[in-house]
């Protein structure tokens, strides 16, 4: 395939904006009619091609990503300077694109090595997990993960992954009833049941909210040989508790070690789609790369969960339209209005996110933004919609409701049983999700080749013409399929994952 020189990208023929390539000098032809740039313009940002009135939309993707707040002339760096944000109307058309999926035949599925429970469910990864009701537990659950790998307890057990304590900064000053407190709950309890987890230890303090026996009553839990629980208070303090739970993960470890890796169809994967530290290329690049990745997964059967409410904002009305019922859009559309009235009563808007490291890569609105990061979950109908951290029982795409704070957002899906992460960036995260492994996706070359130890996949060259969106779509999907048959991450070689553990926090701390 041969590069393309033009030094920028139309998206779309209704554009009035184009893409630039590499940063641009001032007077560089941008549009074929002529039209030069009047000053410089960074690499991923955009230039006008014709001339915009003051009030008039500006768009990309041929989509509306925010209205010009002065005139602005052909060849002008296109940015916060002269776009704003301001609601417009958007038709919902509730499933008026819904298709037929061209699904693979069983046969020809994909299949991956993974560990099957005796739930049925599939794990990729199998470790022990030590798992906190409350911020109090916290220090003992990771003096016990800590005490268990330093003193090579581990080592005859190759088959076990490692122990991880995945602590939080909440479960008590809170209410005991309300969105806030059922978030955590579905969390934790989401965690204690992943199939990533070989054995469970649950460590309470004792006189939390966030009590260990509401949340056993709450989800009908029993205790058994790989699901432990134990509060500080009644075990008799801080060294007794780290050497008691010491003990139960020591009899856990067998038991977790006989796990073996079996060939597994790929419909037993649950893709979490992530982005994070965006740019200008995330919605031209990586993520429609990774939207294609996500079509396979769900051709092969699996589930792919879109999140990150807020980074949809502006774009929800293109899922809306390939939601298979009614239902379906409702759902989505009744959690971005409780979203909005969520930052009004806040004090913030929408239009809050992108961050700064995201505008300075390009992106000027939150509707740019959410066009791009919707492109992640690929062309498949919209199946299902889920509140934070609930199970995810449907098979195909889906969404979860979600903040789009990156830790707290992959909590939820890994919670509603993601077993693998898929997670795009342009500038540049860093980042893992124990017990899910994650998979760094660059959007650009430049930053991919300065921080090539942190990323698994490169989608610059989507944006010069030497790669075809469909063929790094494939490259991602094959990439899935390894590392849920355990090939090791970038992320996973760094060590990360122990600290990304955020449950979703709303309501008043009291």
């Amino acid at each position: 395939m041969i590069a393309n020189p033009n030094p920028t990208v139309r998206l779309h023929a209704d554009d009035n904006v184009v893409v630039a390539r590499t940063d641009l000098l001032p007077g560089v032809a941008v549009a074929d009619d002529g039209v030069r740039t009047h000053t410089r313009v960074p690499i991923g940002h955009k230039v006008s091609t014709r001339p915009i009135a003051k009030g008039e939309p500006v768009r990309k993707f041929g989509q509306i990503i925010g209205f010009a707040s002065t005139d602005i002339e052909p060849g002008e760096h296109v940015h916060v300077q002269n776009v704003e944000m301001r609601d417009f109307g958007r038709d919902y058309a509730a499933g008026q694109e819904v298709r037929p999926t061209a699904y693979v035949a069983d046969h020809e599925r994909a299949v991956f090595q993974g560990f099957r429970r005796t739930n049925g469910k599939v794990g990729t990864r199998n470790y022990i997990g030590v798992l906190t009701t409350v911020n109090c537990s916290a220090t003992v659950a990771r003096q016990i993960a800590a005490q268990m790998t330093l003193s090579g307890a581990l080592e005859p057990f190759g088959a076990v992954d490692g122990v991880v304590a995945l602590t939080h900064g909440t479960g008590c000053g809170m209410a005991d009833s309300g969105e806030g407190f059922a978030n955590l709950q579905r969390t934790v309890w989401g965690y204690a049941r992943h199939p990533n987890f070989a054995g469970i230890l649950l460590v309470g303090l004792g006189c939390e909210v966030n009590h260990i026996n509401f949340l056993l009553d709450a989800y009908g839990i029993a205790q058994g040989p790989l699901f432990r629980v134990m509060n500080i208070q009644d075990t008799g303090g801080t060294r007794k508790t780290i050497e008691a739970g010491c003990a139960i993960i020591r009899e856990m470890l067998p038991h977790a070690a006989e796990a073996r890796r079996e060939p597994c169809p790929a419909s037993e994967l649950t893709v979490a789609l992530q982005c994070g530290g965006s740019d200008g290329y995330s919605g031209i690049t990586a993520n429609p790369a990774l939207g294609h990745a996500a079509d396979l997964i769900v051709r092969h059967g699996g589930t792919a969960v879109l999140a990150e409410t807020p980074e949809i904002y502006g774009a929800e009305h293109l899922l809306t339209r390939r939601a298979v019922s009614q239902k379906v859009a409702d759902k989505l559309i009744e959690r971005i209005r409780w979203w909005e009235d969520y930052t009004r009563r806040n004090g913030g808007t929408m239009d809050n996110n992108p961050s700064p490291g995201n505008k300075a890569g390009g992106l000027t609105t939150i509707l740019e933004k959410s066009l791009g990061a919707a492109a992640k979950g690929g062309t498949t109908n919209l199946v299902e919609v889920y509140r934070y951290a609930e199970l995810v029982t449907a098979k195909g795409f889906v969404f979860m409701d979600s903040p789009g704070y990156d830790p707290a957002s992959v909590t939820g899906q890994i919670a509603g049983g993601s077993n693998v992460v898929c997670f795009t960036t342009g500038r540049g995260s860093v980042s893992g999700y124990k017990p899910a492994p994650c998979l760094k996706i660059a959007t650009n070359t430049t930053m991919y080749d300065r921080m090539a130890e942190d990323m698994d996949v490169n989608c610059g060259g989507i944006i010069d013409g030497s790669a075809s969106v469909e063929a790094m779509g494939r490259e991602i999907f094959d990439k899935i399929i390894a590392t849920a048959s355990g090939t090791a991450t970038k992320s996973e070689a760094q060590g990360f994952g122990d600290n990304e553990f955020v449950p979703w926090q709303i309501g008043a701390v009291m």
